[in-house]
């Protein structure tokens, strides 16, 4: 199936981003139908999408809504779909959550968790024998607790740990009091457990970076004003339903409370004509596995999509310091955990920038000579999960690429360090240690290379052993292989034979008669170091593979599984391909796993230097030739001979 010429506005209105009307409708029904109570808590509502098959074949069906809810008092959680224009639950189904996992971290569990540890007088006993009495001083630390023993199965729990913050403007990750840890029940709000392993010196040495008199030194002298200025306003349009149109590109910008960002159709022009590249693209999935395996922080393993809802910790960006140049900003609607809507301001920030040289020649025969600048149309926003930040860039390119880079900063999560020799974290500071961990996404690439049936091939580098092919032995080649199913689909990078994959579209071929495409190049960074028999192997199984490749499916959007929070393991990717589907010449979806492996440096304390990792989708056979012969040449003053 081909969407090159088809109208696609009726899929526009059915993928708009969220309207404040939409949740306060939601609410109602919901109120109505006896499952929002007094104590019952949002933790998550987003657009609960059509089939992509329907909508493209022109059948619309009204709005419905996928709202995860628990009432904090009984601890019974419901997952919702609610269809406001049809005024009607269309499902309800009560969780068990021993066997379905939990919904979402809700906001109320950070703010009761501190109340209840500080009452509880095992933990007090803990903080006395370290010399610490000043509540006010000790801030509790609440984390997603993994995967439950038997005798915790069904409840709700936290596992916490307690940090010094010796003023209200202190950096409390400075002073971590390591060794004990806090078992909460967040729903019967008790403590059922204090375990205190070792006794740990808590590091006493201050890390206020943002504290002018701390720094100790005047600003770096020398820095000069860097302007950007772009005198007749920026080269890209948007409209109200978030459709942003750049110098040929084409696609609209929505936003949701676990994914962030997600982008939908996106298209390129070719000579008049829009061609589709891909129908949705998001980060699905962030996992961070900390490598330490000492008794009090084995659990520490962090869903920021599926346990914490990444996109609801969205900041507001600010000009001249998160955005430089001439920015769009929007708003982002989500629903606060009363089902109130919530607006973010200057959530999404959109902006243009050169990005150096696109291509240059300088001619020996013909004394020609000719060069282009690059620019890229950047579409980005920030969030704050607990002690990390992190930015995502979507990046579009005059030559028909897509880049997704993420950057990381924000604090090192802490610990005190044990002594010299320690094998599992690092000594950032007198007496300070940070864990050793990994930074693991998943993109959600849902692929339409000119139409919905595409392909992929592992491309990758390979020598030519000398003889009667390659006589002189300087001869290579490349290898070709189809990836025909599920199973034989689920792959690695392997840097040292450029593996790449190739997603085509066997029905439609270029000028040179073989299949249009575009190629996945990963950076091949280490996947899961975790054993494959740990608990957070079995839970993010999604994280052990670069590549995984299913058919398209409306019900499989998480790598990891709808429910995270305090499951057991083996949802998402190794349940569904488990049925060894075919992904050949068919409606395919790509899960790319990408990330960091972070042995932190002194370097990065008190405040952590951006860390950077992504991926980059380029046409390979996608175009007849070079698609930026027509942009213009560098004029004016900017380009001028020495």
């Amino acid at each position: 199936m081909t969407t090159t010429t088809q109208d696609t506005s009726h899929i526009v209105r059915a993928l708009a981003s969220l309207r404040p009307d939409e949740i306060a409708a939601s609410k109602a029904i919901l109120q109505r139908e006896g499952l929002f109570g007094p104590d019952t808590h949002v933790s998550y509502f987003g657009l609960a999408e059509q089939d992509k098959r329907e909508l493209l074949a022109g059948s619309v069906a009204p709005r419905r809504f996928h709202v995860m809810l628990i009432d904090m008092r009984s601890g019974v959680s419901h997952d919702v779909v609610v269809c406001p224009q049809e005024d009607r639950v269309v499902s309800s189904r009560e969780l068990d959550v021993a066997v379905d996992g939990h919904v979402p971290v809700v906001v109320a569990e950070f703010s009761i968790v501190e109340e209840i540890v500080h009452q509880d007088e095992r933990w007090l006993a803990a903080m006395r024998k370290r010399g610490l009495t000043d509540l006010s001083q000790l801030r509790v630390n609440p984390l997603s607790a993994g995967v439950p023993s038997d005798a915790e199965s069904g409840r709700r729990l936290q596992r916490c740990f307690t940090f010094v913050q010796k003023t209200p403007d202190d950096l409390g990750w400075a002073h971590p009091v390591d060794g004990v840890t806090v078992i909460v029940d967040v729903v019967t709000r008790e403590v059922l457990d204090v375990i205190d392993y070792v006794d740990l010196p808590v590091p006493d040495e201050d890390g206020n970076f943002h504290d002018p008199a701390w720094v100790d030194q005047p600003p770096r002298a020398g820095m000069k004003p860097i302007e950007i200025t772009q005198p007749e306003g920026p080269s890209f349009t948007i409209d109200e339903d978030g459709v942003l149109h750049w110098l040929g590109w084409s696609m609209q910008v929505g936003f949701d409370q676990r994914e962030g960002l997600v982008l939908h159709n996106v298209t390129i022009d070719d000579a008049g004509t829009p061609r589709p590249v891909l129908y949705r693209a998001s980060l699905a999935e962030m996992m961070v596995p900390y490598g330490d395996p000492s008794p009090q922080r084995w659990f520490q393993n962090f869903f920021d999509c599926g346990e914490y809802l990444l996109g609801g910790f969205v900041n507001s960006l600010e000009l001249g310091c998160d955005c430089v140049g001439e920015i769009t900003y929007l708003d982002a609607v989500l629903a606060d955990s009363a089902g109130e809507a919530r607006v973010v301001p200057q959530a999404i920030c959109i902006h243009e920038e050169d990005s150096g040289i696109l291509w240059k020649h300088f001619d020996n025969w013909n004394g020609s000579t000719a060069s282009r600048r690059n620019r890229r149309l950047v579409v980005s926003f920030f969030v704050t999960v607990g002690n990390y930040d992190y930015g995502f860039y979507w990046y579009f390119s005059l030559d028909g690429s897509i880049e997704l880079e993420v950057k990381a900063t924000g604090v090192v999560f802490t610990s005190a360090y044990p002594g010299p020799g320690y094998e599992f974290a690092s000594e950032i500071a007198p007496g300070l240690g940070a864990p050793y961990h990994q930074h693991l996404f998943s993109a959600r690439l849902d692929m339409m290379v000119d139409g919905t049936d595409n392909a992929v091939d592992e491309v990758e580098s390979a020598p030519v052993p000398r003889g009667p092919r390659n006589p002189t032995g300087t001869g290579f080649t490349q290898t070709v292989t189809r990836l025909r199913t599920e199973a034989g689909a689920q792959r690695l990078a392997d840097n040292a034979h450029n593996r790449s994959w190739l997603v085509t579209n066997p029905s439609v071929t270029n000028r040179l008669g073989q299949p249009v495409g575009y190629m996945l190049y990963p950076e091949g960074k280490p996947v899961l170091l975790a054993d494959e028999e740990s608990d957070i192997h079995q839970r993010a199984t999604y994280a052990a593979k670069h590549l995984w490749v299913t058919p398209y499916a409306p019900d499989e959007n998480y790598p990891a599984g709808d429910l995270v929070n305090m499951h057991s393991g083996g949802s998402g990717l190794p349940a569904w391909t488990a049925a060894d589907r075919d992904v050949d010449n068919t409606d395919i979806v790509l899960w790319h796993t990408f990330g960091l492996t972070h042995f932190p440096r002194p370097e990065d304390w008190p405040v952590m230097p951006v860390d950077t990792t992504g991926f980059v989708l380029k046409p390979y056979g996608f175009f007849a030739r070079n698609p930026t012969l027509d942009i213009p040449a560098p004029g004016g003053s900017h380009c001028h001979g020495g």
